[in-house]
C-alpha cells in the first residue's frame, strides 16, 4: 500500500479537502463541548524544526495529544539532521520508529527527499514554497463563517511567497477567483500561477484587486529568512497596506485572514487587524482543528491509494 503524504494542497483531490474541512468543523465542536475522541491511541507525530514557530508546534502538539498520541519535538541541535547525516538517512531511520513526520523548514525539496524515503505520512509544516496546513485552517474559518468558498473571489495582499502559493493551489482545487496583488518583483512562482489558469491573476493596483472582494488576506512583507531585505521590502511594499481604505472597497461582509504573527501598522493596519470584519483569531485556533482532521486522515482512516495532481 502506497503511503500518503501531504506536502502540498495538491496532494488532495477537492473532495478530499472539503471532506477534510468539514471533519475539522466537526472536531472542533466535539472538542468544545468536552468530547474526547481518541483514534491515535499508541501513535508517535515527529516533529522537526528546522524552522521557529509558535503556532504550528503548539497546534500539532496539542492536536495529537487530544487525539490520544505523541508529539516529539525535534530540532536541529537534537538530531543528526543537523550535523550533516543525508536526509534519505534520517528518513528511513525515523519512518521505522514514529507513525508520521512533520517537518518544517526552508527549501521545499528537503520535504520532498525526505517523503520519498518515508515509510510513514511526511507533512508539510511549512516550506519556502507552500504552507498547506495554514491553508485548511483559513479554508475551515471560511466554510464556518460563510459557507464553501467556490464561486467567490479571494484577495491576496503582498509578496508572492509560499501563502501566495498555497492560496493559488487552493483556488485552483476549490473553484474560488484568486486576485493577486503585489509590486513588480515578487510576484509568485510563475509556474504555480499558471497551472492554475483562470483561477489566479496579478492584479498590480490594490484598491482594484479589492473591489467587491469576499475575503482579504495578507502576511508580513519580510518572511523568516529575509530580515536582512526588511527595509528594501517595507519601500516596496508601502502601497499594499490592508488599512480600512482599501478593505471598505472589498464587500459589504468582507472577512479579512492572515496567518500572523502581524505587524501592525506594516502589512496590516490595527483597525482592520482589530476590526469586526477580522477573523484571525479563529483563523490561529483552527489550526489545531483543521490539522487534527489531517492527522486523523492520514493515520487513521485516509485512503492508501496516492492521488494524481489533476
Amino acid at each position: 500500500m502506497a503511503v500518503r503524504h501531504f506536502l502540498s494542497l495538491l496532494d488532495l483531490s477537492a473532495e478530499e479537502l472539503r471532506h477534510l474541512i468539514q471533519r475539522a468543523m466537526q472536531m472542533k465542536a466535539q472538542q468544545h463541548q468536552g468530547n474526547a475522541h481518541a483514534p491515535l491511541r499508541g501513535k508517535t507525530l515527529a516533529m522537526i524544526f528546522e524552522k521557529s514557530s509558535t503556532r504550528t508546534r503548539v497546534s500539532f502538539e496539542v492536536g495529537m495529544q487530544q487525539l490520544g498520541g505523541h508529539a516529539l519535538f525535534l530540532s536541529p541541535r537534537d538530531t543528526q539532521l543537523g550535523r550533516g547525516e543525508p536526509i534519505e538517512d534520517s528518513a528511513r531511520v525515523l519512518s521505522r520508529m514514529v507513525d508520521a513526520v512533520m517537518i518544517r523548514t526552508y527549501e521545499h525539496e528537503k520535504v520532498e527527499r525526505f517523503a520519498a524515503h518515508s515509510r510513514v505520512p511526511v507533512i508539510n509544516g511549512l516550506t519556502d514554497l507552500e504552507h498547506p496546513c495554514q491553508l485548511l485552517a483559513d479554508l475551515q474559518t471560511w466554510f464556518e463563517l460563510r459557507g464553501d468558498i467556490a464561486g467567490r473571489t479571494v484577495v491576496w495582499v503582498g509578496d508572492g511567497n509560499n501563502m501566495c502559493h498555497s492560496y493559488i493551489h487552493a483556488a485552483e482545487r476549490l473553484g474560488f477567483t484568486l486576485r493577486i496583488t503585489c509590486p513588480e518583483g515578487y510576484d509568485p512562482d510563475p509556474l504555480i500561477l499558471a497551472s492554475a489558469g483562470r483561477s489566479a491573476a496579478i492584479v498590480r493596483d490594490p484598491m482594484e484587486a479589492a473591489e467587491g472582494a469576499h475575503l482579504i488576506v495578507t502576511d508580513v512583507w519580510a518572511s523568516m529568512g529575509q530580515e536582512q531585505e526588511q527595509a528594501a521590502r517595507r519601500r516596496a511594499f508601502a502601497d499594499y497596506v490592508v488599512d480600512e481604505k482599501l478593505m471598505a472597497r472589498a464587500a459589504p461582509d468582507a472577512l479579512f485572514m492572515h496567518c500572523l504573527p502581524a505587524h501592525r501598522e506594516e502589512e496590516v493596519s490595527t483597525g482592520v487587524l482589530e476590526g469586526p470584519q477580522s477573523v484571525v483569531w479563529d483563523e490561529a485556533e483552527n489550526r489545531l482543528h483543521a490539522q487534527k482532521a489531517l492527522l486523523e486522515f492520514l493515520l487513521a482512516g485516509g485512503e492508501t491509494q496516492p492521488l494524481s495532481r489533476q
